[in-house]
């Protein structure tokens, strides 16, 4: 086993190429942490000090990423944390060859140990998905090396697994539910000029993302100071990303020609992931914009034949009411020996 340290972005840069096919050998393929996703992270989120390692088997082949960052805390903890560990990126972890854990796992922990890693002293792992490893084998080696170990569950992830039809999906659902989606949308198509598109390359990205931002912004007290002028520029970043990549689906809501409601998803390892969403609620408030194109993404998934539409972290009642299953996310907290 080889380890290769970068202490800067051309960490990203030599690893470009190599980066997205580990991923696809692991357990878990997401998108967040995809080398497109990590490096624009970092290039409008980063703080700190970048430690990315990145680990070779004997025949060259790329087996294990650890992208991290170093900040010492408010409290004055030193702490290693993986790239993307804001609120941003909904499922995180170190990026294992699934059938590499237990022998990169060991060499991480080698290298927390050794002089080469930086002083620290708390390592954060957050927003693991329930496959992961980083929850389960990782804490039973650093347990055996002296480690202090927490591992909790920090939220939920609600997801739908999709049908083959609208009508197997709508049957899944409750009378009540089944019978409020198809009211709502007769409703709303009953009361004016009713359309829906998802942003392509023949659209302006900026103007439509800025749309997009003014309706997140719009849709609740929380979003409007979620999204100050830094993160404005990370989702512009990550939208253009992900649109160049194939993967953004951006879609709009319009009422007799006005934007009522926007959901910005990704298409992604086949399944549909619900990043984030806006509405005027000033407007057109009676023909529940959100929920209606809410419905038209899930009928749109179901006809692109997508495995699952994952509503992503949050447990609001809402996502149960449209069929949505519970998985967990959890973090580990690993604490160097005689740290406070």
């Amino acid at each position: 086993m080889h380890l290769t340290v970068y202490r800067d972005e051309t960490g990203f840069t030599a690893l470009r190429g190599e980066w997205n096919a580990l991923l696809a050998r692991s357990r878990f393929d997401t998108l967040f942490l995809t080398w497109e996703w990590q490096s624009t992270w970092w290039t409008y989120l980063g703080s700190g000090n970048l430690w990315l390692l990145a680990w070779r088997d004997d025949l060259g082949t790329l087996v294990g990423i650890a992208p991290l960052y170093l900040e010492t805390t408010d409290s004055g903890e030193r702490q290693l944390t993986v790239v993307g560990c804001l609120e941003v990126s909904d499922y995180l972890d170190v990026i294992v060859a699934a059938d590499g854990e237990p022998e990169v796992y060991a060499a991480f922990l080698d290298w927390l140990g050794s002089q080469d890693a930086p002083p620290w002293d708390v390592l954060d792992l957050c927003n693991l998905p329930a496959s992961s490893q980083s929850h389960r084998l990782l804490p039973e080696l650093a347990r055996a090396r002296g480690y202090a170990v927490t591992t909790f569950e920090e939220d939920v992830c609600p997801i739908i697994d999709l049908p083959d039809s609208w009508e197997a999906y709508l049957a899944l659902l409750d009378k009540k539910q089944r019978h409020e989606v198809r009211r709502k949308l007769r409703r709303a198509e009953a009361a004016g000029q009713v359309s829906w598109y998802i942003v392509d390359h023949t659209r302006d990205l900026q103007a439509e993302m800025d749309d997009f931002i003014e309706l997140h912004r719009l849709s609740q007290p929380e979003k409007d100071q979620f999204m100050e002028p830094q993160m404005q520029r990370f989702f512009h970043a990550a939208a253009r990303v992900a649109l160049d990549a194939g993967w953004l689906q951006l879609s709009f809501l319009e009422v007799n020609g006005e934007k009522a409601a926007a959901m910005l998803c990704f298409d992604y390892a086949n399944n549909i992931l619900v990043y984030n969403s806006g509405y005027d609620p000033q407007r057109y408030s009676a023909l529940s914009p959100g929920i209606v194109l809410l419905a038209y993404c899930i009928r749109h998934a179901i006809e692109l034949g997508r495995a699952q539409f994952d509503f992503l972290q949050g447990d609001e009642v809402y996502k149960y009411r449209f069929g949505a299953r519970q998985t967990k996310i959890y973090r580990t907290l690993i604490t160097r020996p005689g740290a406070s």
